[in-house]
């Protein structure tokens, strides 16, 4: 809605200059307004109304205009004894309203459902006692590779699904499926759950976002875990901590 704010800006400018020449078309107006040193960049501002006024119990009067929904189901697989894991396949559908181009919203969803793998399973900050931060990059800890991506990733957008409330019924999509990727997570976890219970462990334990290497190795525990004894319970400085 920003968008056609500022669009709308644009062409007010412009009708002088259309004005002039109906028929000479979209290229030769915009040269002619460069031209004349007519400005053709345009900011706008989009407040979604009723936001503030939601009602949670009533849920009036109604979502924002671009709300969105999604969901997702992956498979995984863990290395118990390396604590590596891999995703199998992951389904993925996102409601995007009526989309205005279904291969853009598609990337968006497997982008950000990736950047999403990385906060869930991969990018664990550390920091030393002194509080200072020691994962500042990719140097520093991993980050989703080609090889992270699910061996099977199908995304689905949500069918006969319009969005009357917005550009030609429409959804943002963006940022939004990032979340999805707590399927894997929650799937780790699950891996993990079933790991110890075929070593007679119980079902309830700590496992810690993002699912790293080293927090399924020490979640999958054995008499090799049992050896390794917490720095701090030895009087030791940890070289590490986690927030």
């Amino acid at each position: 809605m920003a968008v056609l704010e500022a669009c709308n800006k644009i062409k007010e400018r412009l009708k002088p200059i259309i004005a002039k020449d109906p028929k000479a078309g979209w290229k030769s107006w915009v040269e002619r307004a460069f031209l004349e040193t007519i400005s053709l960049s345009a900011t706008g501002y989009y407040y979604t109304p009723g936001i503030w006024g939601y009602n949670f119990e009533t849920h009036e009067p109604g979502n924002f205009n671009y709300f969105c929904y999604g969901a997702a189901v992956s498979e995984v697989e863990i290395d118990c004894l390396t604590g590596d894991h891999s995703v199998l396949q992951t389904d993925i559908v996102m409601d995007v309203g009526d989309s205005l181009n279904p291969a853009i919203d598609v990337g968006q969803v497997e982008g950000a459902f990736m950047q999403g793998l990385g906060l869930f399973t991969m990018e664990e900050l550390r920091y030393s006692p002194s509080g200072a931060l020691l994962t500042r990059g990719p140097g520093a800890y991993k980050i989703p590779g080609f090889q992270s991506i699910p061996h099977k990733l199908n995304v689905s957008l949500l069918r006969d699904a319009p969005n009357p409330r917005a550009v030609f019924s429409s959804k943002a999509v963006g940022e939004p499926p990032l979340f999805l990727a707590a399927s894997v997570f929650f799937a780790i976890r699950n891996a993990v759950e079933a790991a110890r219970k075929d070593h007679g462990l119980q079902d309830i334990f700590r496992f810690d976002s993002p699912a790293t290497a080293e927090h399924i190795r020490m979640a999958c525990q054995d008499f090799l875990t049992k050896k390794i004894e917490p720095a701090v319970s030895k009087g030791e400085k940890p070289w590490s901590v986690t927030v």
